[in-house]
């Protein structure tokens, strides 16, 4: 499956963007697909209205969680 065809699942919410920034990159340099949801609602709304949701292919899951505690973040 392609990142198209995938479910999306949550893994983390923050209400802090420099830290959902942070755990997107670590992610990303690790080459697991993965997408901030209400990335930009902050810009419109005070920070926490709408926290972040940091989302990853079902098949991914377990890593990016554990790749995330690894990292202790």
């Amino acid at each position: 499956m392609d990142a198209m065809t995938s479910t999306l699942v949550v893994i983390e919410v923050y209400d802090n963007p420099m830290q959902a920034e942070i755990a997107k990159s670590i992610l990303d340099s690790a080459g697991i697909f993965c997408v901030l949801n209400d990335e930009y609602m902050s810009a419109i709304y005070s920070v926490g209205a709408f926290p972040m949701r940091l989302m990853v292919r079902s098949e991914d899951a377990e890593g990016a969680i554990q790749l995330l505690r690894n990292e202790n973040y």
